[in-house]
């Protein structure tokens, strides 16, 4: 039986290390892998891919998740480095496009504060914030 994306294998070869690879890809007739650990089962980004014939995975046995083990502090260590490179990312996206970020905020703060003497409906200026907003989201994740 083939293996599901993102199932976890290590080589049963005794030549080769006990790095553990994730499933990344399959088809009727391979499998490919991305190596997720070292040699000593530490997680690594390696970017080490490899296709595996279906009919060799008999050199490869389930393995646990490398990322399954790791502490609670370093997990929340992790997200609060995640959350961090995300808001510079954002931040950096939106200083990179000021013409876009300028009419999103314009159309933002437009809608949602400066609708008292426009006389248009409050469900238009509604949209227009919405607008605004998404077009703001839109820059900080670079879609736009």
């Amino acid at each position: 039986m083939a293996p599901d994306r993102y199932d976890h294998l290590r080589s049963t070869d005794s030549e080769d290390d006990d790095g553990i690879y994730r499933v990344v890809g399959t088809r009727s007739n391979s499998v490919t892998l991305l190596r997720v650990t070292d040699g000593d089962g530490r997680r690594a980004h390696t970017g080490e891919v490899i296709t595996v014939p279906t009919d060799a995975l008999e050199a490869f046995e389930p393995a646990e998740n490398p990322d399954g083990n790791r502490s609670i502090g370093r997990r929340v260590a992790g997200a609060a480095r995640n959350i961090y490179w995300s808001l510079r990312n954002a931040v950096e996206s939106l200083v990179d496009s000021p013409l876009r970020t300028a009419a999103g905020l314009s159309l933002f703060i437009g809608g949602r504060f400066g609708g008292a003497g426009t006389g248009l409906p409050e469900s238009i200026l509604s949209l227009i914030a919405l607008g605004g907003l998404l077009l703001l989201v839109g820059v900080a994740t670079g879609r736009l």
